[in-house]
């Protein structure tokens, strides 16, 4: 009687229509086992149920805590949140976690929720922080007291290239004529992007040293997240404005903001803006982001962490983020991620070094 019950609970497939996750189903039957009669104690049942997981029976997923934290270190509106909330959206349909909660810290390229996450999050193996190239370079300005390897790496997610602006009611009109003011005074022209270090900010200072400009005297406003640095072009508060496309694209359509360049290689598909190169500007840059996990977390954790999160990007519901965002699909995972992190973080300080920015 108590094995045939217990048989049932754990690996019998559930209907087609059942919307039960495994971790519901191994619940369940933990709160069914007194009707399996009193011949077995609780504790017995808990350990046949690991029993069988460590043979294979039960996925691991099932013992993992329902929900998801997700650290997004920066304000509600830019990038970084789009893309966590995508994701959280993406386990949710996915069924690989019955909830995700957010926790936006915007402040210092990230290392404010970075720091947050290092300290908060030690040994939770459903804790995600999101991050990127921006908390990269953030760390090379700003030397926040807590390190990004002191987190786990996870997954590479997206690439996405930069944008410039105008204000729609701008006095300059081209790139061209963005140059031209910058060579006359670099701090007349005052750039608006994300936090100091941000790819848009390292765009900027390499704009200013090819085209023969000081890069350590631009003026670049540093905004704590998307929605400060939209507000502030749009008010014409700053004379160019940088970003992922993603997020100025409805501004452009509505013609609230001109698109001067943007930092890819080649022209973005469907997208008629110039890239810096073909205006004579030998600027290339992109904007990856990815996903850390906590601090502490076992390799099996690592594991189990890093499936949930692939097995989101296979969804519907990722797809439809990427179409409606722009992004470029930039999946790497595990080691090679972290080895990518690494190899990035080296080319970024050489950047900004020759380019003054360090």
């Amino acid at each position: 009687m108590y094995q045939r019950s217990l048989i049932r609970f754990s690996i019998y497939p559930e209907p087609p229509d059942s919307q039960l996750t495994a971790g519901r189903r191994i619940i369940a039957g933990v709160n069914a086992f007194t009707e399996l009669g009193d011949t077995m104690r609780r504790d017995t049942f808990l350990k046949s149920l690991a029993a069988l997981a460590a043979t294979g029976s039960l996925p691991l997923s099932a013992f993992a805590a329902a929900n998801v934290k997700m650290m997004i270190p920066a304000n509600p509106g830019g990038g970084w949140d789009t893309t966590g909330r995508a994701l959280g959206k993406a386990m949710s349909d996915a069924k690989v976690a019955d909830t995700v909660t957010y926790d936006n810290k915007g402040g210092a390229a990230g290392a404010l929720g970075l720091a947050q996450f290092v300290n908060g999050s030690k040994g939770d193996p459903n804790a995600l922080m999101v991050m990127g190239s921006v908390m990269l370079g953030g760390i090379i300005t700003g030397k926040p007291p807590v390190n990004l390897s002191q987190a786990t790496p996870v997954a590479r997610l997206t690439t996405e290239y930069n944008v410039f602006v105008l204000p729609a009611n701008s006095p300059l009109k081209t790139m061209k004529d963005v140059v031209e003011q910058l060579k006359k005074d670099p701090g007349s022209v005052k750039w608006g992007g994300g936090s100091r270090g941000s790819t848009e900010h390292i765009a900027a200072a390499m704009i200013a040293q090819r085209v023969g400009a000081d890069p350590s005297k631009i003026n670049y406003v540093a905004f704590r997240g998307g929605g400060e640095a939209t507000a502030a072009i749009l008010g014409g508060n700053v004379t160019v404005g940088g970003s992922g496309y993603s997020e100025f694209a409805p501004y452009i359509a509505d013609g609230k903001m001109k698109a001067i360049g943007v930092t890819s290689a080649q022209r973005l598909p469907g997208i008629n803006v110039p890239t810096l190169k073909e205006q004579g500007i030998d600027v290339e840059i992109g904007n990856w982001r990815g996903v850390y996990g906590a601090p502490g977390i076992t390799p099996e954790q690592r594991k189990a962490l890093t499936d949930m999160v692939l097995t989101a990007l296979k969804s519907p519901s990722w797809a439809e983020a990427l179409k409606k965002n722009d992004w470029t699909p930039a999946v790497i995972s595990g080691d090679a991620f972290a080895k990518f992190v690494d190899d990035d973080f080296a080319s970024l300080r050489a950047i900004m070094t020759k380019s003054g920015m360090v």
